[in-house]
């Protein structure tokens, strides 16, 4: 159950990222009032009574009273996911400095191995004392 809410938790913030960071663009055809077309991945179909151009390329006239308009909407998606380490102040890099000064001290080697019974030598074995209080290990 546990491995089941963490699976889905994750997903869920992964769309969240995937959509608050992607944009995109909505197309939409009126004519008049009514909708006639809208697209979110390519150009809209209109209806056909849009605005006419006249055979001379030179001249283009366009109509006024035409029924017909386009619309788009842009939603803009986040572009920046990352604060730059730039805005640190002053007391925040103190405390980064130090924090990893202390943290790779930690992992300071010594030169050689040090044993600190080394000058003492064991006592003598007078008596076997497993033998003598009869305890084997097995």
């Amino acid at each position: 159950m546990k491995s089941f809410f963490h699976k889905s938790i994750s997903i869920a913030l992964a769309t969240l990222v995937l959509f608050t960071t992607m944009s995109f663009t909505v197309d939409m055809h009126y004519c008049g009032d009514a909708l006639v077309d809208f697209s979110v991945v390519q150009n809209v179909k209109t209806c056909g009574m849009e605005k006419s151009e006249s055979e001379n390329n030179c001249e283009n006239t366009i109509p006024d009273d035409s029924c017909c308009s386009d619309k788009q909407v842009v939603i803009e998606g986040q572009d920046e996911l990352k604060l730059s380490f730039d805005t640190l102040s002053f007391e925040q890099q103190t405390f980064v400095a130090t924090f990893f000064y202390s943290y790779l001290n930690l992992f300071e080697g010594f030169d050689s191995n040090i044993i600190p019974f080394k000058n003492y030598n064991p006592p003598f074995l007078i008596r076997d004392i497993q033998k003598l209080h009869e305890t084997y290990l097995i």
